[in-house]
This record gives structure tokens, C-alpha cells and sequence, in this order.
């Protein structure tokens, strides 16, 4: 017996809209961006599987059909993972776990983009800036 059976069927019905939303979004994107967005695409996709897993779960009905869909559904969460990782090398972090900002090299500041309070002070000049 499940706890608070009605309650998490609404939850997983919710997700279930909330995956198809996304999983349209996605097609949407993914045609007009030429399929770049696989990464995207799998996350949704999975969503929708993981809650028709577990309605049918739920549901009592097929329920021999309920842990391939979840473990189809943890595939699809797997390769995400991995096709985000391929497509968005940039955004890897490095060993230590912390991201690294890319910054601009430094470069000395032109006289003329100078502000008066970072240009050095000359004794003996009365000129107001």
C-alpha cells in the first residue's frame, strides 16, 4: 500500500505534462537550431518515460512493463549527461572541481580611457579635472 496513492499520481501526471511540454520545446528548438540540442531532447524525453513508469506502477496496471520504462528512462538521463558533456566542452570544469572564469589577458590602460583619479598625481599642478 502506498501512502498518499492519489496524491502521487497527480505529482507524476504533473511531471508527465511537464516532460511533454518540455520534450515539444525541445523538437521545436531542435528543428531550428538543426538537432544541436540532443542533450535537451533526452532530458525530456526521459521525463515523460520516468512518469509513465511510474503511473503505470501506480496504476497497478502493466506492471511488468513499468521497470524497463524506468530503467529506459535512467538511460536516457545517462546519455544526456553525456551527450551535454560533448556538446558544451566549455562548460566542463576542470579537475579540482572549481570553475575557472576565462578572463581577458590584461592590458595596460590608454592614456586617453585613463579616469582622472587613476592617473598619477602631479605636485604642482593646480588643473581641476
Amino acid at each position: 500500500m502506498i501512502l498518499g496513492r492519489r496524491f502521487w499520481i497527480l505529482v507524476w501526471y504533473g511531471i508527465l505534462a511537464l516532460g511533454l511540454l518540455g520534450l515539444w520545446a525541445s523538437v521545436y528548438w531542435a528543428r531550428r537550431t538543426h538537432w544541436k540540442n540532443l542533450d535537451e531532447l533526452l532530458r525530456a524525453a526521459g521525463t515523460a518515460v520516468v512518469s509513465v513508469g511510474m503511473l503505470l506502477l501506480l496504476h497497478d496496471v502493466a506492471t511488468a512493463l513499468a521497470p524497463p520504462l524506468l530503467f529506459i528512462a535512467l538511460a536516457a538521463f545517462i546519455a544526456a549527461i553525456v551527450a551535454g558533456r560533448r556538446q558544451h566542452p566549455e562548460r566542463r570544469r576542470p579537475s579540482g572541481g572549481i570553475r575557472v572564469a576565462e578572463l581577458p589577458p590584461e592590458q595596460p590602460p590608454d592614456a586617453q580611457d585613463a579616469e582622472p583619479s587613476s592617473a598619477p598625481a602631479h605636485s604642482g599642478s593646480h588643473e581641476r579635472p
